[in-house]
C-alpha cells in the first residue's frame, strides 16, 4: 500500500461519518472501495444525468458558491483560470478542415490549435457559469461553433491520440453549455455531428500504443456518448476502458504479471517486460509508463479519474471496483517518487523522470474526501500544487471543479 492508512483528516465540507470509515473499513479489509448507493458500471444509464462529464451540475454549484464567498482554495483556482490565455473574450478560434499531427506533434498543423480551443471553450464554459456573464457562453458557442463548421479529419500518426486530446474537452464544454446556458446555440446539432462523425470513430475503437492512449481515447468515447446519449458507444467505450485500466496498473492481486489487453498479443514475460518499458518487478501501483516518464502516466492516471467520475456522475459505481483500488494506489505510488522520495535500485533502473501534471484532484477527492480513505502522499502533492492548472492537452481547471468538492 503506497499511501499510509492513518486517520483521514476531513475539511468542513467531509464530516467524519460512520459511512466514510464504513466505506474505508471496506477497502482495507477486502482491498477494493464500497461507494454507497451506486450499482456496478456495466452499462449506461437509462437516463443520462447532465451536465454530466466530468463535472456535475452540484460540483459546478458548489464551486461557484465558494469562489462567490471568496473561499480558498477556489477563488483562488478561478482566479488563475480567468488570468489564463483561455478565458481571454478576444480568443479568435483557428479551426481547419484536417488537423495533421506527428509524433510529438511534429507536424503540428492545427494540433496544439485544435487542443486549446477545446480548452478554452470548457474555460469559458466553466466562467460562465461562476459569472453568469453572457460573454463567456457566447465565447464558447463561438468556437464550438467555428469549428464544427470546418473540421473533417484528423491524420498522421498522432491522429488517435490528438482526437482523444481534444475529444475529451469539447463534450465537457458543450455538457455546460447546452445544460446551464438559456441562450441560443443555433449550431449545437452541428456541434453534436461533429463529434459524432469526426471523433467517435477515432477514438471509439481503441488503440495498442502506450496506455495513456486509449486511456485518452476512452475518456473522449465516454463523454461524447454521454453529450450524443449514444448508449450503444457508451457501453463499448466503458468496457474498452475497463480492459486498459487493468492493464495499465498493476496490483498484486494480479499475479506475478501485470494483466494485458487481448489484442496486443502480449503472450511472453519478455513482451510483457518490454511493454512495460523494460521493468520486469512489479509492484502495487506501477503502472505501465512509470519507467518511461511520470508525465505521460499522470495523462494515464488522469483519464482514469475522469472516466470514473463521469461514470459517478451517470449513477454508476467505478470506484467501487478495481479501477479504484488501482487509481487510489497509481496515484500513492507516483506522488511518492513525484514527491522526491530515493528511487530503489529495482524500479526504472534506479531513475525517474519526474513531472507528473496537474492530475491527482478528481481522484484524491473521490477517494480520500468522499470515502475517507487516507492518501497521505497523494494529499501532499496535491496541497503542493494548489491550484492546479491545465497540462495544455486535456486537463484544466481541477482544483475549481473538483478540489474538495463534497457533491
Amino acid at each position: 500500500m503506497q499511501d499510509k492508512d492513518i486517520p483521514a483528516r476531513h475539511r468542513r465540507a467531509f464530516p467524519r461519518s460512520a459511512l466514510a470509515l464504513t466505506a474505508a473499513a471496506t477497502l482495507l479489509a477486502g482491498g477494493l472501495l464500497s461507494w454507497p448507493g451506486t450499482p456496478r458500471a456495466q452499462a449506461a444509464p437509462a437516463a443520462f444525468a447532465h451536465p454530466g462529464v466530468t463535472v456535475s451540475r452540484a460540483q459546478l454549484d458548489f464551486a461557484r458558491g465558494e469562489v462567490l464567498s471568496g473561499a480558498q482554495p477556489w477563488k483562488g483556482a478561478y482566479d488563475q483560470m480567468m488570468a489564463s490565455k483561455y478565458a481571454s473574450l478576444s480568443r479568435t478560434a483557428k479551426p481547419r478542415a484536417v488537423v495533421e499531427c506527428g509524433s510529438y506533434s511534429n507536424p503540428d498543423y492545427g494540433c496544439t490549435d485544435e487542443r486549446e480551443d477545446a480548452i478554452a471553450a470548457y474555460t469559458d464554459a466553466l466562467a460562465w457559469y461562476v459569472t453568469r456573464d453572457e460573454r463567456y457562453a457566447k465565447k464558447a458557442i463561438e468556437l464550438m461553433d467555428a469549428w464544427s463548421a470546418v473540421l473533417r479529419d484528423h491524420t498522421n500518426s498522432n491522429a488517435p491520440l490528438q482526437t482523444g486530446w481534444a475529444g475529451s474537452s469539447w463534450p465537457k464544454a458543450a455538457e455546460i453549455i447546452k445544460y446551464t446556458y438559456t441562450g441560443a446555440w443555433n449550431n449545437s446539432g452541428r456541434f453534436a455531428a461533429m463529434l459524432r462523425d469526426v471523433y467517435l470513430p477515432e477514438v471509439i475503437n481503441g488503440s495498442n500504443s502506450n496506455g495513456n492512449w486509449e486511456l485518452s481515447m476512452t475518456e473522449a468515447a465516454v463523454g461524447i456518448s454521454v453529450f450524443l446519449e449514444d448508449k450503444p458507444s457508451y457501453d463499448k467505450a466503458m468496457a474498452k476502458f475497463r480492459t486498459r485500466a487493468a492493464a495499465y496498473v498493476y496490483l498484486a492481486s494480479d499475479g506475478d504479471l501485470p494483466r494485458t489487453v487481448p489484442s496486443q498479443n502480449l503472450n511472453t514475460r519478455d513482451k510483457i517486460v518490454s511493454y512495460w518499458q523494460g521493468q520486469s518487478t512489479f509492484v502495487t501501483g506501477l503502472t505501465q509508463e512509470t519507467c518511461r516518464d511520470l508525465t505521460h502516466t499522470g495523462y494515464g492516471i488522469s483519464a482514469v479519474s475522469h472516466v470514473a467520475e463521469t461514470s459517478r456522475i451517470q449513477g454508476q459505481d467505478l470506484y467501487g471496483t478495481d479501477v479504484g483500488e488501482r487509481l487510489r494506489q497509481a496515484l500513492g505510488f507516483q506522488s511518492k517518487y513525484e514527491l522526491g522520495a530515493a528511487v530503489p535500485g529495482w524500479l526504472c533502473g534506479g531513475t525517474v523522470k519526474r513531472g507528473l501534471g496537474p492530475v491527482t484532484e478528481v481522484g484524491y477527492n473521490a477517494l480520500h474526501n468522499r470515502l475517507g480513505i487516507a492518501m497521505t502522499n497523494t494529499q501532499t502533492l496535491t496541497g503542493q500544487n494548489r491550484p492546479a492548472g491545465s497540462n495544455n492537452l486535456f486537463v484544466a481547471w481541477e482544483t475549481l471543479t473538483h478540489g474538495d468538492n463534497p457533491n
